[in-house]
């Protein structure tokens, strides 16, 4: 059975909550974070933001920082936002950020927050040469959407995203990153299980030699939030290979039992190197975590996979 190992059991990443007025947009909480490891260091781009990211605790603004690390686990961050909320349709924050490197290019897509009105969230793309400077490209499903990922290379000439059209993990196809086609499910909650209510992306798919490794995460009907695990075929992504009944991680840690969004382990992101996988996640939204996979322990059972 795949299980995701912590690190450690304290947060490797936190609010800054010292009062200071360059830290007031990541005073009230950092996580859901998109993850590389590139050029020998690691790399996270983290959702922050100034009062508790919910509406029940008042109109937050969630903007996106830069950390960066040589270990993995004791990260140095600009002091300054690297996404700002500077459209109309980003007025209440840029969220869930998931980045790829394809060719020389970074490429992360993230929620637009408006706020405007009912359903005002959109999928957004932006490119980036070195992680920090950011060129945004605007919305690219203009419709209520989130939980998106390219996958870290073109498959059979296309770009593939994964997506959520609620409650389901869509697929869809582009030759030009503008126009999408093919749109599909690919999976669904399973009901009376621990992702009853709905499924996400965790962070882009990992390839592996069985297939596209991904990490997603689930809700069950209390609202608690559990990491899963499933398999795609290398040619046709659409196709789901397996699908691991167990989750691969379930919050157990105070700060991912309590915090403001309680009961949580949420992804976005994750940093490759080699063989070794450094899982980003969220506790509570309130403060990130890691967690350790091997590429050698992906095994699934293939006589019980897809549900």
């Amino acid at each position: 059975m795949i299980r995701l190992e912590r690190l450690t059991e304290k947060p490797i990443l936190e609010p800054k909550r010292n009062g200071e007025a360059e830290s007031e947009w990541e005073r009230a909480a950092v996580f859901n974070c998109a993850a590389i490891y590139d050029n020998g260091l690691f790399h996270l781009i983290y959702r922050a933001s100034n009062i508790g990211p919910h509406e029940k605790y008042g109109r937050y603004i969630s903007r996106l920082g830069y950390a960066v690390s040589t270990d993995g686990l004791n990260f140095n961050r600009l002091r300054a936002p690297i996404i700002t909320n500077d459209q109309p349709h980003e007025q209440r924050g840029c969220e869930d950020p998931r980045v790829v490197k394809i060719g020389d290019t970074y490429y992360m897509m993230y929620v637009a927050f408006g706020g405007r009105f009912d359903g005002d969230w959109r999928i957004c793309l932006a490119t980036s040469k070195n992680l920090i400077k950011w060129e945004k490209h605007g919305i690219v499903l203009d419709e209520p959407n989130k939980n998106a990922s390219l996958f870290p290379e073109k498959i059979n000439g296309k770009f593939v995203m994964l997506h959520r059209r609620y409650p389901n993990i869509w697929i869809a196809f582009s030759e030009d990153l503008k126009a999408w086609h093919d749109h599909r499910p690919i999976l669904e909650p399973i009901k009376g299980t621990w992702q009853s209510a709905r499924v996400g992306i965790a962070g882009p798919p990992i390839k592996t030699e069985d297939g596209w490794f991904l990490i997603y995460h689930a809700a069950d009907s209390k609202n608690t939030y559990r990491l899963g695990a499933a398999l795609l075929d290398l040619e046709d992504p659409s196709k789901v290979l397996a699908r691991q009944e167990e989750p691969i991680m379930e919050p157990q840690l105070p700060w991912e039992k309590e915090g403001y969004v309680p009961n949580v382990v949420f992804s976005c992101g994750h940093a490759v190197k080699g063989d070794d996988i450094y899982v980003y996640y969220a506790g509570a939204d309130s403060a990130i975590g890691v967690a350790y996979l091997n590429k050698a322990d992906i095994k699934f059972r293939r006589a019980r996979a897809v549900a």
